[in-house]
């Protein structure tokens, strides 16, 4: 009897202390409509709505009801949103990581059994644009043919060559890789092939091929991007769209080179990969161009756990830097940015402690960055190819060079932005040979 009667007194002294001591009575619990939505749109429904991405839907209620479970755990746990720079280096305008008090807040809904609240507290709806995150494209490019992706197996890298047909030279503003089936694909890269490149010279245009493999005993460093980089498709990565005023060149004549990376998932399926582009109203002022500071002469030693590649490089003219993209493969482990100025100051932008190769993020500055002549941009990576790390296909081999996901790169791509007057040539310090870029 004692103990039941204590049971019932517990609320009033709570309730008596939080008046006699200033302490926040128990506060109802958070609501979709008022609490949770706002977060979503901010931060989730990029990705979770129907034809994106995600493997389920955020938009409303229901859907956020049904799965307040999963998203507890994903939020609690960090694993969604995808975001992994250290909050200690550079401060970027795309951040979709969550505050502690907003995974408290999702919590503590879907602790209480995910209450809707009144529907007059939801925000507005975003107007998300089906079928492209872009406008609608002035021109797009698609795979000749459906690529037919097995069930199970490892799939090589396809490439096809895509002849542009454009007569003139365009400026592109906004772009954007898109698959047909999501969920088969673990990214897309578009390069512009100029005339007269040497890039996959001798191969037929609108067939898919496959890259020669890696070979061990290359002494060239091969790593540097084959040509210019246009725009990317990976989980979780948005459409390219610049400022006004800045956009990316295609030179008359030009090819697409498309390089799509499937994943079998128990399921024979099919896709036809896409590339829209939009183009700018007037000639721009500036030009965007993704450069990298690479590294493709490394020999990652078996069973090695900590395994260090560094790669820079030096900007032979005054340029600003807008985003920085890290990328490598299964073994990757860490990846870092720093800033070497001219007069030896360095500075750490990006660091990325815990590398997740599922999800290859570009990170876009708040603040741009200016990069006067003689500026490094520098990279260091760690490769994991140890037993330790579950992604690792085999530690006991030589890990080198190579397109596949069982053979490791290591690439800081980066967008620099410049005068649109100024020759590409003249970003590279003269003793270096940019066979390609150098045309530009």
């Amino acid at each position: 009897m004692r103990t039941r009667t204590l049971q019932r007194l517990v609320p009033a002294f709570a309730a008596y202390a939080a008046l006699a001591y200033g302490l926040p009575a128990q506060a109802p619990p958070p609501t979709f409509s008022k609490d949770v939505a706002p977060i979503l749109q901010k931060s989730c429904q990029t990705c979770h709505r129907p034809g994106e991405g995600g493997p389920f839907s955020l938009l409303t209620y229901a859907d956020a009801k049904l799965m307040a479970a999963s998203v507890k755990r994903v939020v609690l746990q960090k694993i969604m949103p995808p975001w992994y720079a250290d909050p200690k280096f550079g401060h970027f305008a795309n951040d979709r990581s969550l505050s502690d008090q907003e995974i408290a807040t999702i919590v503590a809904w879907a602790n209480a059994a995910a209450p809707e609240g009144d529907k007059k507290d939801l925000p507005a709806p975003i107007n998300w644009m089906e079928g492209w995150g872009i406008p609608k494209p002035d021109v797009i490019f698609q795979l000749p043919k459906p690529f037919n992706i097995p069930a199970s197996g490892t799939i090589d890298y396809q490439y096809v060559i895509i002849p542009t047909g454009f007569t003139e030279d365009k400026w592109v503003q906004m772009a954007e890789a898109r698959p047909t089936n999501r969920p088969m694909v673990h990214h897309i890269i578009a390069y512009v092939r100029e005339p007269g490149s040497n890039y996959f010279k001798n191969q037929k245009a609108e067939e898919f091929f496959v890259a020669p493999p890696a070979k061990e005993n290359e002494k060239e460093d091969t790593s540097a991007l084959p040509s210019d980089f246009l725009v990317g498709y990976a989980p979780g990565q948005p459409a390219e769209i610049l400022q006004p005023g800045q956009a990316k060149l295609v030179k008359a004549g030009s090819d697409i080179v498309m390089e799509v990376h499937y994943m079998a998932d128990g399921m024979a399926t099919t896709d036809q990969a896409r590339v829209g582009l939009v183009f700018a109203k007037e000639p721009p002022k500036q030009r965007v161009l993704t450069l990298s500071a690479s590294n493709g002469t490394f020999k990652i030693p078996p069973n090695d756990p900590n395994y260090q590649v560094d790669a820079t490089f030096e900007v032979a003219a005054d340029v600003t830097l807008v985003s920085i993209h890290p990328h490598m493969h299964t073994r990757g482990k860490d990846f870092e940015y720093r800033i070497v100025y001219p007069n030896g100051e360095t500075k750490t932008i990006l660091n990325v402690p815990r590398y997740n190769w599922r999800w290859q993020l570009w990170y876009n500055l708040a603040e741009p960055m200016n990069l006067p002549k003689g500026t490094k941009i520098e990279c260091t990576a760690h490769f994991d190819n140890s037993k330790n790390n579950p992604e690792n296909p085999d530690p006991s081999k030589t890990v080198i060079w190579g397109q596949q996901s069982w053979d490791e790169m290591m690439v800081g791509f980066f967008n620099l932005v410049f005068d649109a007057k100024m020759p590409v040539r003249a970003l590279f310090p003269e003793k270096k040979d940019h066979a390609d870029l150098a045309k530009n």
